[in-house]
Parts: C-alpha cells; sequence; structure tokens
C-alpha cells in the first residue's frame, strides 16, 4: 500500500537549487514524486512555484521524506495550524517536541502565520497566545529555559522554513553559499570586500561581533584588533580567557605566552608572565578596574573598556586563574553569547574553532559571517554551521587583520577627504 502526501514549495526555488535538493531527498530516501504543478518565474523578480504529490512504500519512510523537504521549505497543502503541547515540567519538553534550524520560520496559529523570533538551531519553538501587546507570539527557548506551561510546538505540522534563497544580484565577498574553502582565494580582494561590508554595516547602524582566539595576540595582530576596536568597528567581543590573559599580558610585559610578539624572543621567567597577569587583574578587582588605575595602558581589553565593547569571555576547564571577569558557569556564558550573537548583524570568527562553533550554534542563518584560520579543516567546520551568507578564508590570522584594519581604516581616511572636498 502506498502512502502519499501533497506539498507546495516557492520563492526563488530553480537558481537557489531547492528543487534539486527537494527531488534528490525524495528519491534517496526511496520515494518517489509527481510534479503536479510548476509555474516558473520568468523574470529576475518573479518566484516560481511547485506542487508534488510524494509517496512511499510506508508511513515511516514518507515522514522521512517530508521532514527533509520541510527543512528545504516545503510545507504540506493547506496546512493545519501548528500542534501546541503544554511543557509538563521546568525545562522538560513533549517527547515529539519540534526541534528549530537555524533558518527563518514561521508558525500557524489560528489561521494566521506569525515569525518566530530569535531563531537558532536546536532549540524549542514556544507559542504565546497573549504575547506582551496581546497578539500571538512564537519564539525560541533553548531546553534548558523551558518552563513548565510553555505550549511547545510538536512535529512540523504548521510550521514553515524559509531557507535563504539566491540574492537578487552580486552577492560580492559574501555571495549565496558561496562557502567553499580554498588557500588560493584571492586574500587581498577578499579583504577589501569584507572591509567595505564592515564599513556599511557600521554606517547603517548595524552591529560588529567579533570572535577572537589567542592567536590573535600571539601573532601580533592584537594592535590591529585593538585599532579596529578604538574605531568603533567592534560592538561586541566574544572570547575566552586564554585571550584576554595574553592581551592584558602583552600589556603589562610585553609578551604573550611569555614570548615577545616582535623579537620572538623568550625573557628570562616569561613562562610565568601570564599567571602574573591574572594575578594582578585578580588584585585590582577585575580588567576594568585595572584599566581605570593604569595597570592595563593598551590592547584589545584595554580599548574594549575604554569604547564600552560588550564583552564575554566565556570559561572552560582548562583555564589558569581565571581571570575574575571570566564567566565559569557554561550556562549563562552560552545566554550571554546568544544576546550577542541575536544582535549581531556581522560576525567576524577569527582563528578560534570552539568559540566560534558556539556563536554559530547561535546565529541565524541570515547573518553575514566571516570564518578565518590557518587550519582548513576549522573554516570548513564553521562554515557548516549553516550560514547562507559566508566567507571563509584560510589564512594566517597574523596577516589577515592588520590588513582588514588597514583598509578598514584607510576608508575613514578617504571618506574624511572626501568630506573636506564638499566643505571646501
Amino acid at each position: 500500500m502506498s502512502h502519499s502526501r501533497t506539498v507546495e514549495i516557492e520563492g526563488h526555488i530553480i537558481d537557489s537549487g531547492t528543487m534539486q535538493r527537494c527531488f534528490g531527498a525524495v528519491m534517496d530516501l526511496g520515494g518517489s514524486f509527481d510534479v503536479e504543478q510548476f509555474d516558473v518565474g520568468t523574470h529576475e523578480e518573479a518566484e516560481s512555484y511547485c506542487r508534488m504529490r510524494v509517496s512511499a512504500d510506508d508511513e515511516g519512510t514518507l515522514q522521512a521524506i517530508l521532514h527533509e523537504l520541510h527543512q528545504n521549505g516545503a510545507v504540506l497543502e493547506d496546512p493545519s495550524d501548528v500542534a501546541l503541547v503544554a511543557a509538563p515540567d521546568d525545562k522538560v519538553v513533549p517527547p515529539d517536541f519540534y526541534s528549530t534550524t537555524n533558518h527563518p520560520t514561521e508558525v500557524r496559529y489560528d489561521g494566521e502565520w506569525i515569525d518566530v523570533e530569535q531563531i537558532e538551531m536546536d532549540c524549542a519553538l514556544i507559542v504565546d497566545p497573549d504575547g506582551p501587546d496581546g497578539e500571538p507570539r512564537a519564539y525560541t527557548k533553548v531546553l534548558n529555559a523551558v518552563e513548565e506551561g510553555d505550549l511547545v510546538a510538536t512535529d512540523e505540522s504548521g510550521i514553515r522554513v524559509n531557507p535563504p534563497e539566491r540574492p537578487r544580484g552580486s552577492g560580492g565577498a559574501f555571495g549565496f553559499m558561496q562557502g567553499g574553502v580554498s588557500s588560493e582565494r584571492p586574500s587581498e580582494s577578499t579583504i577589501r570586500e569584507v572591509a567595505a561590508e564592515l564599513r556599511e554595516v557600521k554606517a547603517a547602524g548595524g552591529n560588529v561581533m567579533v570572535v577572537a582566539g589567542p592567536a590573535v595576540i600571539h601573532s601580533g595582530a592584537g594592535d590591529a584588533l585593538a585599532d579596529l576596536v578604538e574605531a568603533g568597528y567592534v560592538d561586541s567581543l566574544s572570547a575566552g580567557n586564554g585571550f584576554a590573559t595574553h592581551d592584558l599580558e602583552r600589556s603589562l610585559y610585553g609578551t604573550s605566552l611569555g614570548m615577545d610578539v616582535e623579537t620572538l624572543e623568550h625573557p628570562r621567567k616569561g613562562h610565568k608572565h601570564h599567571i602574573w597577569t591574572i594575578s594582578e587583574i585578580i588584585r585590582a578587582g577585575g580588567i576594568e578596574a585595572a584599566v581605570e588605575e593604569g595597570i592595563v595602558t593598551e590592547g584589545v581589553m584595554y580599548q574594549c573598556v575604554r569604547n564600552d565593547v560588550d564583552t564575554v569571555l566565556a570559561g572552560s576547564i582548562r583555564d589558569d586563574g581565571p581571570l575574575p571577569d571570566t564567566v565559569t558557569d557554561a550556562v549563562e556564558a552560552q545566554d550571554a553569547i546568544r544576546d550577542q550573537a541575536h544582535d549581531a548583524d556581522i560576525v567576524l570568527m577569527l582563528a578560534t574553532l570552539l568559540h566560534s562553533v558556539a556563536v554559530g550554534n547561535c546565529l541565524p542563518s541570515t547573518t553575514k559571517t566571516v570564518c578565518v584560520d590557518i587550519n582548513p579543516a576549522t573554516v570548513t567546520q564553521l562554515l557548516d554551521r549553516g550560514s547562507a551568507q559566508a566567507v571563509g578564508m584560510v589564512t594566517d590570522i597574523g596577516t589577515f587583520v592588520p590588513t582588514l584594519a588597514e583598509f578598514v581604516l584607510e576608508g575613514d581616511e578617504d571618506a574624511a577627504v572626501a568630506e573636506a572636498g564638499e566643505n571646501a
């Protein structure tokens, strides 16, 4: 006995590869399809529409196929309202709860489609029938934040995923799904495009988030990142205890993990500099206090304090000290990083795999992302988190950050000269 359902897909589904993925998913999972209607958009702004009947030999196979189609934006013909079940206890969700993707999502409630707020992968989807303004509201919650009585979406009925589509025009460095990783990519031209994007985001009042690893300091790129912070091109910084410690060590002792980053020499007792640094910051009462007292006089953390940059230092089991500013509660750190990620319009992930993956888990697929590391596998793993607008560069972080800062600040100088000419 054959089991079948009819699904609909619409949008720029041809040039974005959506139809190819949907057809492939049906056949790869052992099903078949019959295209009942296919209307092709015939100009740049026109959308296409497809209605097809999907069949499988058993209900389990059909459900697996429908799940894959759902992830690519397909919805059942004549969809029902979202199925909601109250959470039986705090941090407990119904057995068949819907686990979100990082793509823009809508739920159908009381016959209307509602945008899901704070979209993030691997979360529960909550519907509040009486939101703050009295209107229904849909949003995501991580499992440990679910409260007893929350109305949790189950299954996939009444839920519509909208994967990002190919933009109607040139995407530049952030072209749709261009996340191929290659050390052969022309670095200078790509960095110029990233610099231009940073300037555009800031000019529009957008938010720039930086995720940085200790290699930024070890490679000598800390000064350039500090320049970007001072110039107002960083709104939030997510890093670990190690990054901050080595940056502060550079200010106090001129070394990073005991090495002079200019001469590459190791001063006597240099291996103790990082732990001495932690001790001095603890004695001062924290990074901000150390800056205010004149103990720390330069570097990324110094500029973050001076420019009121939102900073989250997330701890790990291997941290020395740690610094008093480091968030050692993992769940608290996740929540703080999540707040930063939800506000970000563009994210620079600089030579840190674990922190970057953590941030990537919180980002919608529409957030522009730049991933830079000397290891190709690291960049690939970061891009595989699902961003549709991503730049991946396999290069030395010590080259990337100073070059980026040069191009960004060079643009500021050019703009100032142009403005002066107009006012003359």
